[in-house]
């Protein structure tokens, strides 16, 4: 079976799976494979570094306003995508976990090519990118699988957006442990946010965010 065909036919991680706290689910989605199967063609990427927020009581978290317009989706069912725009330019791609009415969410901020580079190329407008940089940062990965509003609320569990079992592809040569850390550009939120371990990365990997 090729590897388009493999993709395609893998099961999605079920809604159970994001129906955790958001640190639990952080964790365990580094490694899974995410999935855009939208025209103009499939591409993938395996998820390489993410970033865990919690409800209202985490003011490093959007949530800590409550629920608003724009905060909708992380109140929502897990397992739906949070899109949201930084910079007025940069889209940025979170997973909606916990409970439903129970805000949460983990950012995807960095994923690792596995197939369809051409077409992040062709995204990014960057056409003599190195691979491992295509979706090294929250910004580059939402440019590199199109991300926009248009997606915010959408089911990742049913696709064509979608992320996948760790298990799906072999793990890559040489791929290290786990590394857990402060979260990126959170120093406005205080203390204890801003120290807690709530990032995870895959020790070694090049695609993680500089």
């Amino acid at each position: 079976m090729d590897l388009a065909a493999r993709l395609r036919g893998a099961s999605t991680l079920p809604r159970e799976f994001f129906a955790r706290p958001p640190v639990a689910v952080a964790r365990e989605l580094i490694g899974a494979i995410l999935v855009d199967d939208r025209p103009p063609g499939l591409i993938a990427a395996r998820v390489v570094e993410v970033e865990a927020y919690d409800g209202p009581e985490d003011r490093a978290s959007h949530a800590r306003a409550g629920e608003t317009a724009r905060t909708a989706p992380m109140f929502g069912p897990p397992g739906h995508a949070y899109v949201f725009l930084v910079y007025g330019m940069h889209h940025c791609l979170n997973v909606v976990t916990g409970a439903h009415r129970e805000a949460g969410a983990v950012l995807l901020r960095a994923a690792a090519p596995v197939t369809g580079t051409g077409l992040m190329r062709e995204r990014r407008g960057r056409p003599h990118e190195p691979d491992w940089r295509l979706a090294s940062g929250p910004g580059r990965l939402g440019a590199a699988f199109a991300i926009d509003r248009r997606l915010n609320g959408v089911d990742l569990t049913t696709g064509p957006l979608r992320l996948l079992p760790v298990e799906v592809l072999a793990p890559r040569s040489g791929e290290g442990s786990i590394v857990a850390g402060p979260r990126v550009g959170v120093a406005y939120a205080g203390e204890p946010w801003a120290s807690l371990p709530w990032r995870f990365h895959l020790r070694g990997d090049p695609s993680v965010s500089r």
